[in-house]
């Protein structure tokens, strides 16, 4: 797992500067340079926007006595999305903008939530967290015989 997450880390600054170049070889460098910034600009303005509206839902769900975990979530991925779109590129800056827009954000705290929140939490709890708890043994495909029931005809 940890190969997967190094070479995307690797594969995503790569990626960008080939597209940057491209991009840079068909429109110019000065409106290259120039959307980046303003991509950078407008998209951090997107995500204080988003991050005081989450920090409003965060204190809601507190005073109705629920658990924000939804709320958490959010605003780890705007923290990501500020970071992709403060890193320069074009690629990051498609990142960052999906992650501050609220109906990919949800898509992405709800694939979270499955494929990494709940096996984490499972692996931590023997599966209470999930409620994947067998109570009665453990399952089997064959059935089990007591000591003594081998003999029996019913």
């Amino acid at each position: 797992m940890w190969k997967r997450i190094t070479l995307l880390l690797l594969a995503i600054p790569l990626v960008d500067s080939l597209v940057l170049v491209v991009f840079a070889t068909v429109v110019g460098w000065q409106l290259t340079i120039l959307l980046v910034v303003l991509t950078a600009l407008l998209g951090l303005f997107f995500v204080r926007l988003e991050a005081r509206l989450t920090i409003r839902r965060f204190q809601d769900a507190i005073r109705a006595g629920r658990p924000p975990a939804a709320e958490m979530i959010d605003g780890g991925l705007l923290i990501a999305a500020g970071a992709f779109l403060l890193t320069p590129g074009l690629v990051t800056d498609a990142i960052g903008f999906l992650l501050v827009i609220p109906p990919t954000r949800i898509a992405v705290r709800k694939l979270l939530h499955r494929f990494v929140i709940v096996p984490y939490l499972d692996r931590q709890t023997g599966g209470f967290a999930s409620g994947t708890v067998y109570t009665e043994g453990f399952p089997r495909d064959e059935p089990i015989t007591v000591h003594g029931d081998e003999n029996r005809n019913d």
